[in-house]
């Protein structure tokens, strides 16, 4: 079973567009094949679908986009990390292990029980459930966020993090993106919200949620990368290519979007949406 180049620039523009959209990108590549049909459905039915070949491509794709974009913040934090194994520890560095320990958790659990969770909840029916769930979550994020309007105005995106986030908090924040294992459950809404729920501006809990996404994606696919190399995936090169660059334009034109996006505005919008199409994926696949 192969995929054709449209099917794969298709599935790489819808994942550029919601890997880093809070309306989760697993859900929608579980959804959008069994509404369009025919033989885009069998890419998550068939056990013979390169599908998921496919996904890591994109995603690496996703990962590479998002590190350009936030290069010279990653290339600060990362020389602060390590320099304050040896020196005394600034904001930059305490943001930067912040990183660190939220990874831990969902590293760990989605090592653990990807595989099962995404075999068990992959179904378009249950992720038409988790979409509708996860825009739940975006709306009573938003309306129990006590971030304080004035503070907001005087802190860099770097000191609200290191003051609102502890070790604790960090933990925690790991913690709920392993939410996003289920498909339909958005890793960068999930990380957004729980940073909002921290008393983070949206400006500074959509940075946070941004950092904490490139070692999620990029180790995940760095992991399943030798599965692109492998003999029977060759023929797919053209299409792989094609779909990869399409996801690379689409996440870099995302992450754009929502750098402006969340400096005035809500995560209302993408609620209202993963509700909608929840409840109607829910009725067509019932």
């Amino acid at each position: 079973m192969g995929i054709s180049y449209l099917q794969a620039i298709v599935t790489g523009l819808i994942q550029g567009i919601t890997e880093l959209f809070p309306v989760s990108s697993l859900g929608h590549a579980v959804l959008v094949p069994a509404w369009i049909g025919g033989s885009w459905s069998r890419f998550t039915t068939d056990p013979n679908s390169p599908y998921l070949t496919i996904t890591i491509a994109l995603h690496l794709a996703s990962a590479l986009a998002l590190l350009l974009v936030f290069r010279n913040r990653w290339i600060d934090l990362a020389s602060a990390g390590f320099n304050s194994l040896r020196r005394r520890p600034s904001i930059e560095s305490t943001v930067f292990w912040r990183i660190v320990i939220a990874t831990l958790p969902v590293a760990t659990l989605g090592f653990i029980f990807e595989k099962s969770l995404r075999e068990l909840f992959s179904k378009p029916f249950a992720s038409a459930c988790f979409l509708t769930i996860n825009g739940g979550l975006l709306i009573v994020a938003e309306k129990r966020s006590r971030s304080s309007r004035e503070t907001e105005s005087i802190m860099s995106e770097n000191q609200h993090i290191a003051e609102r986030v502890s070790i604790g908090g960090a933990i925690g924040i790991g913690f709920a993106q392993s939410f996003a294992l289920f498909a339909g459950v958005s890793r960068f809404g999930i990380s957004m919200s729980a940073g909002l729920l921290r008393g983070l501006k949206h400006s500074t809990a959509s940075d946070f949620a941004f950092l904490l996404a490139l070692p999620v994606i990029l180790g995940a696919s760095i992991a399943k990368l030798p599965d692109l190399f492998l003999a029977q995936n060759s023929h797919m090169a053209g299409p792989i290519l094609a779909g990869s660059f399409v996801s690379f334009l689409a996440t870099y034109a995302s992450i754009t979007f929502l750098v402006r996006w969340f400096k005035t505005r809500t995560l209302y919008p993408f609620a209202m949406y993963c509700f909608a199409i929840g409840v109607i994926s829910i009725i067509r696949f019932a």
